[in-house]
């Protein structure tokens, strides 16, 4: 088959570099790093095994990517707003489009603007990061389910669901049977060393935001990583009580596979793993966008709809907000001062022009007012040379 990955991040890097190292044909698009890739190639540091892409298939707009059977968007959902233009120019007939991404709706709202493309959900669960050029640092785990959203059955298979009816969107049973496109990326991340599965698309929604809610704000606002919040009793406790607010919320909703049995997995699984910062975090260090809206605002507004509210975690999304705007007024003070700074520099650039310009008129008039004395004086000494001359032959 052949892939295309839009973003090529942590998540999009590792992935897509492992399935490329695994001899897939992969085609990735890339951003800021695209002519440092195209020079130097994609290191994947990865406590797997570290490896490097001599060769990769990097592309700076999608125009000129070919067509693909599986798309893997690996954008934060707050720029989905781009793949109007980035993904059509990937798509045919049967492509299965894969959002790696953080969050409830996502699948939803994607569709909106893809009306009959194939959807499906990417639940990675991976520590990865990507702070420089080319360099992907895969930390630890990296565990990949595949929910079932919007994919139609094959021609040769059963057809269990009915996929034109609004009212199934999500609730696909997530089999190995429900698309051929599907069973065979299974097949290939398997193939590339990756721990890769089928699930219930909601289950599997709903499961991934009882670590995403909780840790994600959580190491932004306390200004911390994941293991110190687990160390110290009174934020692991709330970080608990954070993840049984999902839990029952989901309850609430009829979704199965969210249980304390669950919630206690995700904790074990927290703390022995290196210390993390989870892409949140990242985000607002680095003074990006956060993921409030998907991650937050919109599981808690389903949850609402339901009849539960997740009181503490709608504490924690109004901080987030709060820092969000804080930042970004910040950051509007500090871009409209350096605005101010080049419009002085300029200002004091045109005066240096004007008083070099001045400068140089008078030293012109003064030049030419010395010339024309100058002539002046040798006309007078020619007129006195022909007097005596005058007189000499007198």
């Amino acid at each position: 088959m052949k892939y295309g990955v839009i973003g090529t991040g942590a998540v999009g890097g590792y992935y897509g570099g492992k399935l490329a190292h695994s001899g897939q044909d992969v085609h990735f698009l890339f951003h800021k790093d695209y002519e440092y890739v195209k020079e130097h190639g994609l290191q994947v540091n990865s406590c797997y095994g570290n490896f490097h892409l001599d060769k990769v298939q990097a592309y700076n707009t999608t125009k000129a990517m070919p067509k693909c059977d599986v798309v893997l968007v690996c954008l934060k959902s707050t720029n989905n707003y781009l793949l109007k233009e980035l993904l059509p120019p990937l798509l045919h007939e049967k492509t299965v489009v894969v959002l790696i991404q953080n969050g409830l709706g996502v699948e939803e709202e994607v569709e909106k603007d893809f009306p009959g493309v194939q959807l499906a959900a990417g639940l990675a669960f991976i520590c990865s990061s990507k702070t420089e050029p080319g360099v992907v640092n895969h930390q630890c785990y990296g565990t990949i389910n595949i929910g079932n959203y919007s994919c139609r059955k094959d021609d040769d298979d059963d057809d269990c669901d009915d996929d034109n009816d609004d009212n199934n969107r999500g609730n696909n049973s997530g089999g190995d049977g429900d698309n051929k496109t599907i069973k065979k990326l299974i097949k290939d991340f398997r193939k590339a060393g990756i721990e890769a599965g089928t699930v219930e698309y909601r289950s599997a929604r709903w499961q991934k935001a009882v670590w995403n809610m909780p840790f994600n704000g959580m190491t932004v606002v306390l200004n911390t990583q994941t293991d110190l919040l687990l160390k110290n009793p009174d934020s692991r406790q709330l970080i608990k009580d954070q993840m049984i607010e999902v839990m029952e919320a989901a309850q609430h909703l009829g979704v199965g596979g969210v249980d304390m049995k669950f919630v206690e997995k995700m904790i074990h699984i927290t703390e022995v793993m290196e210390p993390y910062s989870p892409s949140m975090k990242l985000d607002y260090d680095f003074g990006r966008p956060m993921e409030i809206e998907m991650i937050y605002t919109r599981p808690i507004a389903i949850a609402r709809e339901a009849g539960y509210r997740m009181k503490k975690l709608e504490m924690l999304a109004m901080e987030l907000k709060f820092l969000q705007q804080q930042q970004q007024q910040q950051q509007q003070q500090q871009q409209k001062q350096q605005q101010q700074n080049n419009n002085n520099k300029q200002q004091n650039s045109n005066i240096n022009i004007n008083i070099n310009d001045k400068t140089s008129n008078n030293n012109n008039k003064q030049q030419q007012q010395q010339q024309q004395k100058n002539k002046n004086n040798n006309n007078n000494n020619n007129n006195n040379n022909n007097n005596a001359i005058n007189n000499n032959f007198i």
